[in-house]
């Protein structure tokens, strides 16, 4: 059976103050908006609406949890940088998950899902730069990878590990594309390994 596959909603919250209890091992999905997370988080499950995808960007407006069992949970954080989001709602959201990836006990690592063809934009660096200090891992995700030739695909590869790696970071990174189903065995292997790097 796959890490995914028991996945079960089990809540939402809006604010640091309505999070389940900080216990056992999370690992958290983010990303720009329209990176397409909610894609990747359905196709790891094998779930067609697991996570609610939108042709609409800033749609995930609540940070929600999956149970996976054996006290593993993965969580949905909101997009990111979606321009028609109001200003009050980007700083709303823009210190809640500031905290969450700077302080949360129980998030054992982060899976950041950048478009192939775009990474590392201003705001997943802010948001990597926030995440740091915790010395916890982060899986990069480069999703929509069958947009892009092989050559493009290895470059860009090269290039975001690089630019990860200079700056300090406990990173991965691989290509991924939910539409061709590239990938999956390769995210799933290092997610479970994010869940077993638990730091005290």
């Amino acid at each position: 059976m796959g890490l995914f596959d028991r996945a079960t909603y089990v809540a939402s919250a809006h604010d640091l103050e309505q999070l389940p209890p900080d216990v056992g091992a999370e690992v958290a999905f983010v990303g720009r908006s329209n990176a397409g997370k909610s894609s990747v988080i359905n196709t790891l499950s094998n779930h067609k609406r697991l996570a609610y995808v939108s042709k609409t960007p800033g749609r995930t407006q609540l940070i929600n949890f999956f149970a996976l069992g054996d006290d593993r949970t993965l969580v949905d954080l909101p997009g990111y940088g979606y321009a028609e989001v109001p200003a009050r709602v980007k700083a709303h959201w823009q210190n809640v998950m500031a905290a969450y990836v700077s302080t949360r006990h129980a998030l054992s690592g982060l899976v950041l899902i950048m478009d192939a063809r775009h990474p590392l934009k201003a705001l997943d660096v802010k948001l990597l730069e926030w995440y740091l200090p915790t010395g916890k891992p982060v899986h990069c995700l480069l999703t929509k990878a069958d947009k892009l030739s092989k050559s493009e695909q290895t470059l860009i590869l090269r290039k975001v590990t690089a630019q990860l790696d200079t700056a300090g970071h406990n990173a991965s990174v691989q290509l991924f594309s939910s539409l061709k189903k590239v990938g999956v065995a390769e995210a799933e292997a290092a997610i479970g390994r994010l869940f077993e790097t638990k730091v005290a």
